[in-house]
Formats: structure tokens, sequence, C-alpha cells
């Protein structure tokens, strides 16, 4: 007989990441080879592909499409070295449905390879008319001129993922306020030269920067809350939540910000929005990250509060718009007002991890760097 290997979710996925079996690529008894994808699985961070762990015959499918997923759970087995039938097995969720709406398989035009029927062959069969929604699903009845807009399953998991943040962390928000001439003179005279080597030098670069200055002053803040003590990062990992419309929001992560310069931040953080908004990030660009920055002033917003805190992490920096604000600046002894490009920034922390003097310090430091940034 064969021996059986599982297919199983990888342990990469990480920080408590749910993820979604979006799609099984082959079903069960296909051939399938050593390496070849079988699997399409979505975190509310990125899409990934699991390929088969032998080559065989995929014996069983233990995990039916769109269900959640954690580390480690076996999703099917592979016949290591069988040759695969002529009758192809229905999956165990393609035999629910089937069952669910009372069909025999039979009567379905199959679309897959050599005719087979597939799970959205079936689908598409049911919203043709063949049967009505179920009673016990919970699905709310709209009211008069209003629909429903089903959830994809990022909006699901990023929902989750929320909630449980403030279950799990009291939040603490503290407010300073930024003048950005310094950066603005210094971006003014570095952009056209970056922008010949194709980057663009955005601000957020600025704030990342920044944020490692004002992370090395006070290490408390790049840690993660455990019950026994405070775990502190050496790497500076930080991730930048990026918008995707109304698809939802992913957060790339740039390593070792530490060692980086300005024009390397700026270039990696190009690459990387690039990389979000086409649908590309590979699963070690969104993981590993260890403070998280939401630069919502990009789209008008002068202050949010709180951010929720991206778990398991301690804290998270919130960039409000910049604009341009009166201010009384004391010029020899004397008030006078002046127009100033001022944003808001805030610190939004797990009370748990950080109290108020680690928030105004860390606060504090960052301000400072970007107010003294250097000629």
């Amino acid at each position: 007989m064969p021996e059986l290997i599982d297919i199983v979710v990888p342990e990469e996925q990480q920080e408590g990441t749910e993820s979604t079996l979006m799609q099984w690529l082959k079903q069960a008894g296909d051939t399938v080879a050593l390496h070849e994808p079988l699997i399409e699985l979505e975190t509310d961070k990125v899409v990934v592909e699991i390929a088969s762990p032998a080559s065989g015959v995929l014996h069983e499918l233990l995990v039916e499409e769109q269900s959640q997923v954690e580390p480690g759970a076996v999703l099917g087995r592979i016949a290591a070295g069988a040759v695969a039938a002529d009758q192809p097995k229905l999956s165990p969720g393609l035999k629910k449905l089937l069952k669910k709406h009372g069909l025999d398989v039979s009567s379905i035009s199959g679309s897959g390879r050599g005719g087979r029927v597939t799970r959205a062959d079936v689908e598409n069969h049911i919203a043709g008319g063949a049967t009505t929604l179920a009673k016990d699903q919970d699905v709310p009845a709209p009211l008069a001129g209003a629909t429903i807009v089903p959830h994809t399953p990022m909006r699901r998991r990023i929902a989750a993922h929320m909630v449980k943040s403030m279950q799990t962390a009291p939040h603490v928000t503290c407010v300073f306020e930024a003048d950005m001439s310094a950066v603005i003179a210094h971006r003014a005279k570095n952009r056209a030269g970056l922008e010949d080597q194709g980057i663009k030098l955005t601000y957020t670069a600025y704030f990342i920067k920044a944020a490692v200055t004002a992370l090395r002053a006070v290490p408390e803040v790049n840690s993660r809350f455990h019950d026994q003590g405070l775990q502190l990062f050496s790497d500076i990992n930080i991730g930048i939540g990026t918008a995707l419309g109304d698809e939802g929001l992913i957060v790339p992560v740039i390593h070792r910000a530490q060692q980086m310069t300005l024009d390397a931040i700026a270039g990696k953080l190009q690459t990387l929005t690039d990389k979000a908004r086409k649908g590309e990030l590979g699963q070690d660009e969104v993981s590993g990250g260890t403070f998280t920055i939401s630069n919502h002033g990009v789209s008008g917003s002068l202050m949010a509060s709180p951010i929720i805190i991206n778990q398991p992490q301690s804290a998270i920096l919130g960039i409000g718009k910049l604009e341009k604000r009166v201010v009384v600046i004391e010029t020899g002894g004397q008030d006078q007002m002046e127009i100033r490009p001022l944003c808001y920034v805030t610190l939004t922390i797990d009370h748990r991890a950080l109290d108020a003097h680690q928030t105004n310090e860390f606060l504090s430091v960052f301000v400072s760097a970007l107010e003294g940034w250097p000629d």
C-alpha cells in the first residue's frame, strides 16, 4: 500500500494569523508531482500556494474550501508513488454541497478536465435556480432599497483581528504635534536625485527613519507582551499599513530598518507598496513585524484614535495629515505668529506593556528627529 503523506499548513503562518483554504487546485484521485501547487491559502495579509510534499496521487481532501485553518493543520494526504485511477473521487466539500442541496452530480455539466464537475459548476447550477438558500443560513434580510454585500475572506479576518486586538490589549493613545519644516526642506533638495534612480522619496520614508531613532531610544516599544515578561526585539521590523481600496488593508514589513539609510528605506518602501497593490507580496514580506506605522493622513485624516494595535505588537504609530497652521513662536523674548507645516502624531500602546513615560519619551524623540532633520 502506498505511503500516505500529510499536506499541512506551514508553521511560518505565525503571529496568530488565521488562514482560509480558498481553493483546491487538484481533486482527489488526481496525479500530482513533487512541489506542484495544490492549494491556495489566503490570510488577512497575502495569498500563498501550498505545494505537494510528494509525487503520487491526491488520496483525500480533509478540509473543504472556504474553511479556516491554523498552522500545522493537516489539509489532505498524498499517496506517494501511486497511480491515478480512472474514476476520480469527489472531495468531501463537494459531496457536502451536493447533499445540502439535494443534487445528483450526474445532472450537472462539468467544466473541469475530462468533464469533471467542480465546485464552481455546482454553485453555478444552484445559482441558476436549482435550489433556494437553506433556511438556517445566517443571512440578514435587507431593508427596503438596501442590499447585502458579502464580506470577502480578507475583510472577515481583518474584522476578527481588530476585535481580538481590542479584547486583548487595553489601548491608550498619546498625541504630539510635529513641525515638518526641516523634513520638507531636506526632501526638496534630495528628491530629484532619487527620482533619477527611479525611487520616490516620500514622507513615509522619513517617518520610518525617525521611528527607528525613537525605537532605539525606547526599546520597550519594540516589543511583545507575554504573561511571564516583555520580549524585546533586537531587530526593528517596521510594518506600513497599506490600503487596498475596498479590499481592505495589508501591512508589508521593512525588515531590519535599523541597518538602512533613508534612501534604502525609500526604495524598499516603494517596492513593497507596488507589490502590495498588485497582490504580489510574498509571505516573508508581510511577516515578522515588530512595530507598525499607520500614515492615515494621506487620505485626509487629521488624527485617529485609537488606531488598533497590530497584535501581537505593543504599539502603533499614527501620522495625521500634513497641513499649514498658525502657531505662536517665541523669538528674542517676543511672541509672534508664524505659519508652519504641522501634523499630529499619535502612539497607541498596549497598556499592559507600556506606560505614559515610555510613550511620551518615544514621541518626544520621534518629533525631535523630524524637527531636527540635518540639512
